[in-house]
C-alpha cells in the first residue's frame, strides 16, 4: 500500500512538472498575453482592436483542433466520440476565425466582435456539436433518485444563469435587438450548463485537471458576454480581453488531457465518485440573487429594498441549514459505508473459513464435494478423474517431532500437491493427512502423469527447522463414469489408495468399476 501510494505521488509530481514545463502551454499564453496586451494598446482604435481580435484566435483554435484530435486517438467508445466531435469543432472554429481575421483587414469602421456569415456559421454548428456531445455523453450507473437529483441541481444552475443573462441583456440592450442578445446568450450558458453537467456528474471524458480550464472557459465566456459597453458605445479594452481569454483556457483542457493521457492512461479517463451533494445549486441561486439586486432600480423605495433583503437573508439561512444537515449526513453514510464493508469482509471470512481449510489453505471437504458435483454435472463424461492421497506414516512424524513438525509437514505436502497440478485442477485437504484432487479435462493418462509428478515432488524433502521431514504418500485415483456420483467415485478412488498403502511401496493405484486393482 504505501509503495502503491509513493508511485502515484511520483506520477502526480511528474505530470505537475510536465504541464509547467509544456512548450506548448507557455507558447500559448505567451500568445494570449502578446494579444490581450494588443488590445490594451490599440485602447481607442476600434478598428485596430478588432483587427488584433480576430487575428490572435486561429493559433488557439488550431491548438484546440489538434490536441483534441490526439486525444481522441488515445480514447476508446463515448470517450472517443466526445473528443472526436471537439476535434472537428476545432477545426472549424479555426476556418470561421481565419476567415473572420482575412475579413476584419479588409474592412474599416469595425466597433463589434461580432463574426461575420462564415464565422458565424462555423461558430455555431461546432459549438452546438460540443454541446450536445456533452449533454448525450452517459452518466454513470446511478439510480432513478440520483439521476433526478442530478438534473435537478443542472436545471437550477441553467436556470440561474438565465436569470443573470435576462437581467444584464435587458438592462443593457433595451428591446432592440432582445432577441438575438438572448440567442446569443442561451447559446454561452448551455455550454456553461453543459460543462457544469459534466462536473456533476462524476463521469466527465476528462481528467479534473483538463476540466478545470474548460469549465473556466465557459465562466469566462458569460463574464464577457454579459460586461456592459462604456458609456459612448464603445467596448472597453478589457471586454475585448475578457471575450478573448476564452480561446486559451478551452485549447489548454485537450492539451492537459493529452499529457496526462501519456503519463497514466489508466486514471486519465474513466467516472469518479460523485459526491453526495453539490454546492453549485446554490452558488447559481446566490447569483442570480446578486443580478436581481443590481438590476433593482436606484429609485427602488425602502419596502422594496427590505423585502428583497429579507428574502435574501432567509436563503443564506436555509443554505446554511442545509449544509449543516449536508454535512451530518455525509459523516453517517461515512460511518454506514464503513460498517458495511466491516460487515462484507467479516461474511468473506467466515465464508472462507467454512469452505477452507485454516492450516493448509486447500479445500476442505464440504467444498471438495460441492466441486467436484459440479463437474459431473457440467463436464463430458469420462473427463473428470479423482486422486485421493493418504501420507504414510504421518503418525510417526507427530509423535517423534510434535506436532508442529506435524503442521509444517502438512503445509509443505498442499504446496507440493498444488504446484503438481494444473490452475484448473482443486487440491483439498479432507481432514487429518488425508488430500485429494479433483481433475478436470483429464484421461486416465492425464492422471497417472500427474501422480507421478506428485511422487517426484514428494521425493524433495521438507524443511522443518534444522532437520528435513520426508512425505511418503499413497495415491490412487478413479476416472469418472457416465452416471457416477460423488459418494461412488470417492469410494473407488479411496479403495485404490488402500491397495496402493497395502502394497507398501508408496505407489499409485487405479482402481475400476469391476473393483480390480491395477499398480505399478
Amino acid at each position: 500500500m504505501i509503495q502503491a501510494r509513493s508511485a502515484a505521488a511520483a506520477i502526480r509530481a511528474a505530470l505537475s512538472l510536465a504541464l509547467r514545463r509544456d512548450p506548448v502551454m507557455i507558447a500559448a499564453v505567451l500568445w494570449t498575453v502578446a494579444g490581450i496586451g494588443m488590445l490594451f494598446t490599440l485602447s481607442g482604435h476600434e478598428s485596430g482592436q478588432v483587427r488584433a481580435f480576430w487575428a490572435f484566435q486561429p493559433p488557439l483554435d488550431a491548438l484546440l483542433a489538434y490536441s483534441a484530435w490526439r486525444v481522441c486517438r488515445m480514447a476508446t467508445g463515448a470517450l472517443r466520440r466526445f473528443w472526436r466531435v471537439l476535434a472537428v469543432a476545432g477545426v472549424l472554429f479555426t476556418i470561421g476565425d481565419t476567415t473572420q481575421a482575412v475579413l476584419a483587414f479588409h474592412q474599416d469602421g469595425q466597433s463589434s466582435t461580432a463574426g461575420g456569415t462564415v464565422q458565424g456559421a462555423c461558430f455555431g454548428v461546432g459549438m452546438g456539436a460540443v454541446i450536445v456531445a456533452m449533454l448525450l455523453h452517459p452518466l454513470p450507473g446511478q439510480s432513478r433518485r440520483e439521476k433526478m437529483a442530478f438534473w435537478l441541481d443542472s436545471t437550477t444552475v441553467l436556470v440561474g444563469g438565465a436569470v443573470v443573462a435576462w437581467c444584464f441583456a435587458v438592462g443593457n440592450n433595451g428591446t432592440q435587438d432582445l432577441f438575438g442578445t438572448l440567442a446569443t446568450g442561451a447559446v454561452i450558458l448551455t455550454s456553461g450548463f453543459a460543462a457544469v453537467k459534466l462536473a456533476l456528474s462524476g463521469n466527465a471524458p476528462m481528467h479534473k485537471a483538463a476540466a478545470i480550464p474548460m469549465v473556466i472557459s465557459a465562466g469566462i465566456n458569460c463574464i464577457g458576454f454579459f460586461l456592459p459597453s462604456g458609456d459612448d458605445g464603445q467596448l472597453p479594452a478589457y471586454v475585448y480581453a475578457a471575450r478573448f481569454a476564452p480561446s486559451l483556457f478551452i485549447a489548454m483542457g485537450p492539451r492537459i488531457q493529452e499529457i496526462v493521457v501519456r503519463f497514466d492512461e489508466t486514471t486519465a479517463f474513466g467516472s469518479r465518485r460523485r459526491r453526495p451533494y453539490s454546492l453549485l445549486p446554490y452558488g447559481s441561486i446566490a447569483v442570480a440573487f446578486t443580478a436581481v439586486l443590481a438590476a433593482l432600480p436606484r429609485d427602488a423605495n425602502t419596502k422594496l429594498w427590505g423585502a428583497v433583503s429579507g428574502l435574501g437573508l432567509i436563503f443564506a439561512l436555509v443554505v446554511l441549514r442545509q449544509l449543516a444537515a449536508f454535512h451530518d449526513n455525509t459523516r453517517l453514510i461515512e460511518r454506514l459505508d464503513a460498517t458495511l464493508a466491516e460487515l462484507r469482509e467479516h461474511e468473506a471470512r467466515l465464508r472462507h473459513q467454512a469452505l477452507f481449510d485454516g492450516l493448509t489453505g486447500l479445500a476442505n471437504r464440504t467444498h471438495f464435494h460441492e466441486e467436484v458435483t459440479t463437474a459431473l454435472a457440467t463436464c463430458t463424461p469420462g473427463t473428470v478423474s479423482l486422486l485421493l492421497i493418504d501420507l504414510d506414516g504421518f503418525k510417526a512424524v507427530n509423535d517423534t517431532l510434535g506436532h508442529e513438525a506435524g503442521d509444517a509437514l502438512l503445509a509443505g505436502v498442499a504446496a507440493k500437491l498444488t504446484s503438481s497440478v494444473r490452475a484448473g485442477d482443486m487440491v483439498a485437504r479432507l481432514g487429518g493427512d488425508e488430500f485429494a484432487i479433483l481433475l478436470r479435462d483429464c484421461s486416465d493418462e492425464d492422471a497417472m502423469l500427474t501422480s507421478k509428478r506428485i511422487l517426484e515432488a514428494f521425493a524433495e524433502p521438507i524443511a522443518y527447522g534444522a532437520t528435513a521431514v520426508r512425505a511418503n504418500a499413497s495415491i490412487g485415483f478413479a476416472c469418472a463414469e457416465p452416471g457416477d456420483e460423488v459418494s461412488g467415485l470417492l469410494r473407488a478412488a479411496d479403495l485404490a489408495m488402500y491397495a496402493a498403502k497395502h502394497d507398501g511401496k508408496g505407489t499409485w493405484m487405479r482402481y475400476h468399476e469391476s473393483m480390480q486393482p491395477t499398480g505399478r
